[in-house]
């Protein structure tokens, strides 16, 4: 039993073996491994893609999910977080965990005895990233020697993605303006030296992009960032959209990813998010069978390398 919580757990091993094993879901070779296992989904945000990839994956893995919203705990009327751990442990075989605060998620992992998968927090999202990583595998056929290019706020998805390219071998350029870095960059640097990587910081989308395979993007304003809304459209708009201008600037064979929901005319043009370069949809798609994959590793011996 092992838990899947951030990146930064994952050696290079394991990570490229859970995009391959996610190929191997998507093209019919799983396996019901949760067959007479249950799963609580506990969430704290509201979620699509998320949800339903679980939900849906659980299912067809031969497991029963359970949706639990933060209010319909006891949680919502103030019960410690290693008690609803100890209990849920008690009931279900596995927890994912989609919440505000990644300090909570590893409060739970400490006092559970099933695995706790990270499904978002305000520090990553690894689900996501893995699931990205396989579209880009999918698209390339490779990851090792590709770059990608972030465009916008330094969030939970950019501090994961940095962290899975540096560990992977793939080259990192950010677009970020001032006051707005992903937390986990020093960390994800230090990955890219070891791993003969690079993850730079730049300032300038026109900079950034340059000989990109793929350019990466998200909302300006993320749940519980609404109090800021204003703020952050002023610093990020227009010069951080990914727009028809700023594509023009890169290879022909460049790639556009979000990671949805998204907020046409901010963060990605409609023109760029509704066409052929952009990967959105298939992203989307991946995170029902990288969700599987997780699941696998979880419940893998952990000994047992991929």
């Amino acid at each position: 039993m092992r838990n899947f919580l951030s990146i930064q757990d994952l050696t290079h091993t394991e990570l490229r073996g859970l995009v391959e094993r996610t190929l191997d879901f998507k093209a019919g070779k799983g396996r019901p491994l949760l067959q007479g296992k249950t799963v609580a989904l506990v969430f704290q945000k509201p979620s699509t893609r998320t949800r339903v990839s679980f939900e849906v994956a659980v299912t067809q893995l031969g497991g029963h999910p359970t949706y639990l919203g933060w209010n319909d705990l006891q949680l919502g009327r103030g019960e410690t977080i290693a008690d609803t751990a100890r209990v849920l442990s008690k009931y279900v075989d596995a927890v994912v965990m989609r919440l505000f605060r990644h300090t909570d998620l590893l409060e739970f992992a400490r006092h559970s005895n099933v695995p706790v998968i990270n499904a978002l927090t305000d520090l990553e999202h690894p689900c996501q990233i893995l699931a990205d990583l396989v579209t880009l595998r999918e698209h390339f056929g490779r990851l090792k020697g590709l770059k990608v290019a972030w465009v916008g706020d330094g969030n939970n998805v950019c501090n994961s993605l940095i962290l899975a390219c540096a560990l992977l071998g793939m080259e990192v350029s950010l677009a970020i303006p001032e006051g707005f870095e992903p937390k986990l960059l020093p960390k994800a640097q230090e990955l890219a030296r070891e791993r003969g990587s690079k993850v730079q910081l730049l300032r300038d989308p026109t900079e950034a992009v340059k000989e990109a395979d793929a350019i990466y993007t998200d909302v300006f304003v993320s749940m519980g960032q609404e109090a800021e809304a204003e703020r952050r459209k002023k610093i990020f708009y227009p010069r951080y959209q990914v727009n028809e201008e700023l594509l023009s600037r890169c290879k022909p064979e460049t790639v556009v990813m979000h990671c949805q929901p998204w907020r046409i005319g901010e963060e990605i043009s409609e023109g760029v998010a509704y066409s052929e370069r952009c990967l959105a949809f298939k992203q989307a798609e991946n995170r029902l069978h990288s969700s599987k994959a997780v699941f696998e590793f979880c419940f893998s011996p952990v000994s047992q390398a991929f």
